[in-house]
């Protein structure tokens, strides 16, 4: 298995600078040219990716500052895939929440272009020598479990297995090769489904799709795997899983048993990021299904609001984790991105600083020299 840059990571999105949304609001009114629109964002780039070197990270990304949705922007670019563009809805109890785009497959999924590819060489000519850029994606599950069977065209796929799950995976396979091809060695599925099925509302509305809220974590390591058969040698592929971040909300909670044995014993992927900065997520317990060589990034460490976690607790907390799963195999991280949408979660540009500098530190003093 391929190994993490280092004890501490984490998840890849940054809250977007002023200047750069100014310049994607003026692109939307056709103020400027998607071309002027890249330079800032090349900017704003080269700019988080100091920022992230500074705090001592060793994993790189571009803080998905060329994206509006971690999952939208690139799911479009498939072949076959079509997508409704969300809304922000008002809950009764005056809070807000992102009412989840529906994506459909209308055709047949293929990759018609190298979509992370440029993103991916921009952000690598910025990254120092010794760290390693790494490029987020969607989970290939995000094309099923927001539409299920009736958001996918049954003209193009009047079964879904193996045709569909094989298309999607090779979809996949062709971009990872070529983000390969050009040096990338540490890609991140972002994935909502499975931390979502750990919910009885969402367990529910599976079953009310017509799916079987049991069965789909497995059918979905088993999807998962017909991507990671295509991982070209030497790349690390990791999984987050996410409840829902949108604009410092959630969308789900549950203890990770329902999808534990799925998730870490049949998924042949390299490395987890959980969630595990509240009690939404539950105890450590599920991680005793971690196999060897494999790691997972315990998310203790909240993206949601600004309060800094005091470092005895964390540590105290990963020494709980250890009795399910060994030390060496656990990593810590941020529990998300500081930015899933172009939206932002509910906390200062200079918490994200500090709360990079907490994981780091306290990493190192949890496993050394990491």
């Amino acid at each position: 298995m391929t190994q993490l840059p280092a004890r501490y990571d984490h998840v890849g999105s940054f809250l977007r600078p002023k200047y750069l949304l100014e310049a994607r609001e003026q692109k939307a009114k056709g103020a400027i040219t998607p071309e002027q629109l890249r330079t800032v964002e090349d900017k704003a780039i080269t700019e988080i990716v100091k920022f992230q070197e500074d705090v001592g990270l060793k994993s790189i990304t571009d803080g998905e500052f060329r994206r509006t949705y971690f999952h939208i922007d690139f799911l479009d670019q498939l072949g076959g895939v079509k997508t409704d563009i969300p809304v922000t809805i008002q809950k009764p109890d005056g809070t807000q929440e992102l009412a989840p785009p529906v994506m459909r497959v209308v055709d047949k999924v293929r990759h018609v272009k190298n979509i992370q590819l440029a993103d991916f060489q921009y952000l690598k000519s910025q990254v120092s020598p010794g760290n390693t850029p790494k490029v987020c994606i969607p989970s290939p599950t995000m094309l099923h479990f927001r539409g299920g069977r009736a958001g996918i065209s049954r003209q193009a796929y009047p079964e879904l297995d193996p045709a569909f799950y094989d298309d999607v995976a090779n979809a996949y396979g062709d971009e990872l090769r070529s983000l390969a091809a050009a040096g990338a060695t540490y890609v991140q599925m972002d994935d909502t489904n499975l931390a979502y099925l750990c919910d009885e509302k969402m367990r529910e509305a599976a079953r009310q799709r017509g799916d079987d809220p049991n069965e789909l974590p497995h059918r979905y390591a088993a999807f998962i795997n017909k991507v990671v058969a295509q991982k070209p040698a030497g790349m690390l592929l990791a999984m987050h899983l996410c409840r829902g971040n949108f604009k410092s909300t959630h969308a789900a909670a549950g203890n990770y048993e329902p999808v534990a044995e799925a998730l870490l014993r049949e998924m042949n992927l390299d490395a987890y990021f959980m969630e595990y900065d509240d009690e939404r997520s539950g105890d450590f317990k599920p991680l005793r299904y971690l196999p060897k060589g494999k790691t997972v990034v315990l998310g203790l460490v909240t993206t949601k609001f600004g309060q800094l976690e005091d470092k005895d607790d964390l540590k105290r907390r990963i020494e709980q984790a250890a009795k399910y799963a060994p030390l060496e195999q656990l990593a810590l991280s941020p529990q998300c991105g500081f930015s899933s949408t172009v939206h932002g979660n509910d906390i200062a540009v200079e918490a994200q600083r500090a709360k990079l500098r907490l994981v780091v530190e306290t990493a190192r003093e949890v496993w050394g020299t990491a």
